[in-house]
């Protein structure tokens, strides 16, 4: 990934770029296992891009505390504006994720359409910086594209992750152009994947990874 790529270019139309090419589809992922979540206490999200899952986390779990870290001031402003009546539990930090160093434990790390701006090496590295921060039991949500090992979807997800990495680049200056294999990643970290649900044919995932 670029060091640099500025998101804060899409930001305040990031919402209706979403909308007008997924509907609610995205959002619906990112949500998915919310229900799951009543008994998380300390939450990481990182680049939740306008605020959108912090805020409906912070409002649905009224005793987490969040730490919400993205590269974007202007993501980040959108996200303050958003989770306004949590700010008591509510941090915010700017900062590249690969390179924040945490200062507490966490029983969740969310990652919605974030890991998809990764090489599998910085997936890697992030996930290994991140462990020794989690909790026993802690839970990893990860939110992303998806190419179906088979199928008919399978050469649309892949024409369609073309076009969305392209675009990105052209808007922000991201340099990744495939997905990342995360699985593997946190496979190789001892998590184990306790709950995933698929939407669009399998082109968006939603998955809930739990440390033993």
């Amino acid at each position: 990934m670029n060091a640099t790529p500025n998101f804060d270019r899409i930001a305040r139309l990031y919402r209706w770029m979403e909308w007008l090419s997924f509907g609610p589809l995205l959002h619906r992922t990112r949500t998915a296992w919310l229900r799951e979540l009543f008994e998380v206490r300390r939450a990481l999200i990182l680049g939740d891009g306008d605020g959108r899952f912090t805020r409906d986390l912070l409002r649905t779990n009224r005793q987490v505390h969040v730490h919400a870290v993205d590269l974007s001031a202007v993501m980040l402003q959108e996200l303050r504006r958003r989770c306004r009546p949590y700010t008591d539990r509510l941090v915010i930090t700017q900062d590249n994720a690969l390179n924040f160093v945490p200062d507490a434990s966490y029983d969740l790390v969310a990652t919605h359409f974030f890991l998809d701006c990764l090489s599998e090496a910085e997936v890697e590295q992030l996930v290994q910086t991140l462990l020794p921060s989690l909790t026993d039991n802690a839970r990893w949500l990860v939110s992303d594209f998806h190419i179906p090992q088979q199928g008919a979807m399978r050469p649309i997800a892949a024409l369609l992750t073309r076009i969305l990495y392209a675009a990105f680049r052209l808007l922000t200056g991201l340099r990744a152009n495939h997905l990342p294999d995360h699985t593997s990643v946190l496979q190789r970290a001892g998590m184990v994947c306790i709950r995933r649900c698929v939407f669009l044919g399998g082109i968006l995932i939603s998955e809930l990874w739990q440390r033993p």
